[in-house]
């Protein structure tokens, strides 16, 4: 698995790229669609705050910063991949990260909201408290949200999403409290085809 700060890098690199294509001139569309259609590709930036899971019952929350983009093949059917860094406010330096790809589908709707639900799997991080270490645990993250469409290009999202991290913590002679980072995120993207 490459590095965190080499996979921080290369999510940057995309993120500018795919800005700097969608901003590049295109020819207008006189008659805008309903949302989207065929190959729209969404690429924006979030900040989330979660529950941290750990320590088990403690309350603590982590907040901080991912990254998404979807790409939709048809109207309503898409991918999307997600990376989400929650660096900030963690109980002893406790930090959660994950890297998540999956299915998405966005409900018929009309006007400006467009309601989505996901579910994502991949890899969800932990650095431990007290020098204990790190694990990575197989991750599934469903999540129901809504795109707010500020203008044709540009789309304020926020959603709700609960995580599953499988065989977590795995501490041998503890009890089984398995992890569920969950909370919400909030964000903005661009369209960079549609």
């Amino acid at each position: 698995m490459p590095s965190r700060s080499t996979t921080i890098r290369l999510w940057l690199m995309l993120m500018a790229v795919a800005f700097g294509v969608g901003a590049a001139p295109s020819p207008a569309q006189v008659d805008p669609s309903a949302y989207g259609g065929s190959d729209t590709v969404l690429a924006g930036v979030t900040f989330a705050n979660f529950s941290a899971s750990f320590p088990y019952q403690s309350g603590s929350r982590l907040s901080g910063i991912g990254a998404f983009a979807d790409f939709y093949g048809t109207a309503r059917l898409g991918v999307e991949g997600n990376l989400r860094f929650l660096r900030f406010g963690g109980y002893q330096d406790v930090t959660e990260s994950s890297f998540l790809a999956g299915p998405i589908f966005r409900f018929r709707w009309t006007g400006r909201v467009h309601p989505f639900a996901r579910t994502l799997f991949g890899a969800g991080h932990i650095h431990y408290p007290y020098h204990i270490g790190d694990a990575t645990y197989f991750a599934i993250a469903p999540a129901a949200g809504i795109n707010y469409s500020i203008t044709q290009s540009l789309t304020a999202r926020a959603a709700y999403e609960y995580q599953w991290w499988a065989n977590s913590p795995g501490y041998s002679n503890q009890p089984d409290h398995p992890l569920h980072p969950n909370g919400v995120e909030i964000g903005i993207a661009y369209s960079l085809f549609r």
